[in-house]
């Protein structure tokens, strides 16, 4: 697939009041286009609810899917499962500013909106903040075992030069 922008742009002005939905597959192409190489491989479905009323638009998000990660900890590469939901409020007045993450301002004349960068924070925020391969079903981890032995070989397992310091006591 490649990334448009343009597939990104809802045209508000001419849509009724009431309910519309879009529907975005996201790939890989998508994230390189908004300037990262963290998510080479993507397959996310996004679906996305306007309402229109007559003073504001209410976008509903709701994706999953999932992305190719870097582990933090063996740095091979695995697939990372994500799903979320997120909420913008689209009101509209003089000049355009963002409230907060929810809230946005358009001005009066604003025909269209680029959902695109709302998108691509939604789903990032959804990912876990450590990136770790998923433990199997015992409970084991799934990394690389290669890494992981010369991780645990690194590890230092007691340092007696720190030892006098843990009887120490302070009142």
């Amino acid at each position: 697939m490649r990334y448009s922008s343009n597939d990104y742009i809802i045209n508000f002005k001419g849509l009724d009041v009431g309910n519309h939905y879009f529907e975005y597959k996201i790939d890989g192409a998508f994230f390189e286009a908004k300037g990262t190489q963290d998510f080479r491989k993507a397959n996310v479905t996004a679906k996305v609810e306007m309402i229109k009323e007559s003073t504001m638009l209410i976008f509903n998000f709701a994706f999953h899917g999932n992305v190719e990660l870097e582990c933090d900890r063996c740095l091979d590469r695995y697939e990372q499962q994500m799903k979320g939901t997120a909420r913008l409020i689209v009101k509209f007045g003089d000049k355009a500013k963002e409230i907060s993450e929810e809230i946005l301002i358009v001005p009066f004349e604003a025909y269209q909106i680029d959902i695109s960068q709302y998108l691509y924070e939604f789903i990032v925020l959804s990912l876990p903040v450590k990136h770790v391969h998923p433990d199997d079903k015992n409970g084991f981890p799934t990394c690389n075992p290669e890494m992981l032995e010369r991780l645990e070989n690194l590890t230092i397992k007691n340092d007696t030069r720190w030892d006098a310091l843990k009887n120490i006591k302070l009142e």
